[in-house]
Parts: C-alpha cells; sequence; structure tokens
C-alpha cells in the first residue's frame, strides 16, 4: 500500500468476508474483487488493532516510481473515510514521504485528529527550496502535525545509507530554515515561535506521537 494497491478502501461487514473466504477453499487463485474486500476488512482491523495498542499506521503517500504505480490510487483525500471512521478514532495515522503532488490534499487532511506527516523521501527527490514551500503551507496550517524524516536507504552502490541520510538530512533542515525565515519576515511568527516550531519538526513532534522520552 500504496504499491500493489490504492487507498480506495471499503468497508465490507466480516459475514460477507468469511463467505468469501469459504469460496476460495481449494483455489489457487482468488477473484481479485473478492480479494480486494478481504484486504479491505484485513485493514481496517489491524488499524483498530493499532488504535488500542497505541501504535501509529504508517501509509505510503507520494507518488510511487515504475509504469504499475497508480499515482491517482495515492491520492489521500481516498483515505477520508478510514480517517473519520468513529471505530478509528484512537488511531493515528501518519502520512509517508509528504504526499506529493497531493501537498494540498495533505494539508487539508492535517487538520483531522488523527493524521499526521512525515517529509521524509522528498529531502531526497526535490530541492530545499521546493521542499520549502510545501512545508510552509503545512506549518501554517498545522505545526504539530509535521515529522521530521530521511528515508535514508542503500539506493546503490553510490548513494548508500550514509550518504542518503546525510543528504537528506541536511536537505530537510534548510527547508525547514527557509519555511520559517519566510514566515519570519512576513511577522507571521517570532523568532522564539520559529525555534519552538522547528524543535517540534525535528524531533518534539515524533516525540509526542510516539511516546519516545526525551533525553534532554
Amino acid at each position: 500500500m500504496a504499491y500493489l494497491r490504492s487507498f480506495d478502501f471499503s468497508d465490507p461487514p466480516r459475514a460477507e468476508v468469511e463467505k468469501i473466504y469459504s469460496r476460495w477453499i481449494g483455489q489457487r487463485t482468488p477473484d481479485a474483487d473478492d480479494y480486494k474486500l478481504l484486504q479491505d476488512f484485513i485493514f481496517r482491523y489491524i488499524a483498530l488493532e493499532c488504535g488500542r495498542l497505541g501504535m501509529p499506521v504508517h501509509l505510503h503517500a507520494m507518488a510511487g516510481a515504475g509504469s504499475y504505480f497508480s499515482i491517482s490510487g495515492v491520492n489521500p483525500l481516498l483515505l477520508e473515510p478510514l480517517f473519520n471512521d468513529p471505530r478509528l478514532r484512537k488511531t493515528n495515522f501518519v502520512l509517508l514521504h509528504g504526499g506529493w503532488p497531493y501537498v494540498q490534499e495533505i494539508g487539508a487532511l492535517l487538520q483531522k485528529p488523527n493524521v499526521y506527516l512525515d517529509i521524509s523521501s522528498q529531502d531526497l527527490i526535490v530541492p530545499p527550496h521546493t521542499e520549502a514551500q510545501w512545508l510552509r503551507e503545512w506549518l501554517e496550517l498545522e505545526p504539530d502535525k509535521v515529522l521530521f524524516g530521511t528515508d535514508g536507504y542503500p539506493y546503490n552502490d553510490e548513494l548508500g545509507w550514509p550518504e542518503s541520510t546525510w543528504i537528506a538530512s541536511r536537505d530537510a533542515r534548510m527547508a525547514l530554515g527557509i519555511a520559517l525565515t519566510g514566515m519570519l519576515r512576513d511577522g507571521e511568527i517570532n523568532r522564539a515561535r520559529a525555534n519552538d516550531i522547528a524543535r517540534m519538526v525535528l524531533r518534539g513532534n515524533a516525540e509526542a506521537l510516539y511516546h519516545f522520552q526525551s533525553t534532554r
């Protein structure tokens, strides 16, 4: 998700899913429509359990590589029924990687009490000035919902885990600085508030969401 399927989740009743499963016994390949219903049911069940256990749910929310990837299927607005589901009010969802090209949609969804955003990966994909435009839009709306991330990974021989993590960390901090400087110059925040937001994005928001123990 969303590499192998879209965010279009239905809400099938358990009895219907049990009937579907019983029809699969002895079959090698399930019917595609039936298989989607089973996935939809299992995902909601997992999300409900995560809420009970206090575990945030991570979702890949950015256009992915490959001709098989459905960019329209990763539109985060498709997830709104999940975010609004009364059964999932205790489940926090983290939209990973900034959500491009659905930057404004992400900003609107951050107003949901159980929706957060992590900026990992975009630090490696777009220049800091571009990322800063998106960051400013989100920080003006919900500064306590935006989390720093790198997506550091051994991509290839030239861009290994150390290199990708260093580059992403540098560019994310640069983008955050550009965004906050713009807000400061336009009189939206003062210097103390800019420092507070920087700490929130780089550390504080993650500490609060994941219940990390601060060492400072």
